[in-house]
């Protein structure tokens, strides 16, 4: 399913765009390790978000790709919780919501199949981003922030 929101497409990817390269050099440079680890487990097959409940999602400009997000099971919780898993906004997108948007299509197909939500971020930025988002902030071992659905 196709989504525009405000001029950017949100699309569900089944092969990983040549762009998202740049993102993970960007994520890389900021510090960010959790890119690579999707190239590196898509090409691997280890996970491509193709299990029931998944998805990963792209959100595009100018049919260029400025984020990407998954939605998985959470393998520490039961199977009624998913998990948000890769989100990234390239730094220059940040300030025109589309984490955001990106985060409620997340949420609206989460809803299909889960019944709350969890993350774990480990940045001030990230954090106050998900509270925004309407997650509230948890004490658990794998998870940092949760959203009943």
């Amino acid at each position: 399913m196709d989504r525009s929101t405000d001029g950017l497409s949100i699309r569900a990817l089944s092969a990983l765009p040549e762009e998202i390269l740049i993102l993970e050099a960007e994520a890389v440079a900021e510090g960010f390790r959790f890119l690579t680890r999707l190239v590196a487990e898509w090409h691997s097959g280890a996970n491509r978000f193709d299990q029931p409940g998944e998805c990963l999602l792209g959100v595009f400009s100018n049919e260029q790709l400025i984020a990407v997000g998954g939605l998985s099971y959470d393998p520490y919780a039961g199977p009624e919780v998913g998990r948000l898993r890769r989100v990234y906004v390239a730094r220059a997108s940040r300030e025109r919501h589309v984490g955001k948007a990106l985060v409620g299509q997340l949420l609206e197909r989460a809803a299909q199949q889960y019944r709350v939500v969890r993350l774990s971020t480990d940045t001030h930025e990230g954090a106050a981003f998900y509270l925004r988002c309407g997650f509230e902030s948890i004490q658990d071992e794998h998870a940092t922030h949760m959203k009943s659905l």
